[in-house]
C-alpha cells in the first residue's frame, strides 16, 4: 500500500478516520511528543505481532521520527501478511515543519 505524508494523515484524523496508528519510536521520544499513536517501539515490534493480528486486514499507519524506522516496520509487518500498512514519511520531523507541535 502507498505511504502516507503529513498532510494526509492529517486530514484523516481531522475527519475521525478509522486506521491502526503505531508509533515505532523510543519512550522517551514518545514522551517528548507525540500524534496519539500506540507506542510500540520497534526492537518491541516482532513481539507485539499476536496482538496486532486482529488488525491484519485494516490499514495501520506507522511513523517514527524521519521514516526510516517505521520504513522498516512496514516491511516487517507486510511479511508478517499485513495488507494495507503505510509509512508516515518524513515522520515526526515532517509533522513538526509542516504543522508544529500541536
Amino acid at each position: 500500500m502507498d505511504d502516507i505524508t503529513v498532510s494526509e494523515l492529517k486530514q484523516k484524523m481531522d475527519s475521525n478516520e478509522q486506521f491502526v496508528f503505531i508509533d515505532v519510536r523510543e519512550q522517551t521520544e514518545y514522551e517528548d511528543f507525540n500524534l496519539g499513536a500506540q507506542l510500540i517501539p520497534l526492537g518491541s515490534l516482532v513481539s507485539e505481532i499476536p496482538n496486532l493480528l486482529k488488525y491484519k486486514d485494516e490499514e495501520i499507519i506507522v511513523h517514527c521520527r524521519s521514516g526510516a524506522r517505521s520504513g522498516s516496520a512496514k516491511i516487517t509487518l507486510s511479511q508478517m501478511g499485513f495488507t494495507k500498512v503505510r509509512n508516515l514519511l518524513g515522520g515526526i520531523l515532517e509533522w513538526e515543519r509542516t504543522f508544529g507541535r500541536q
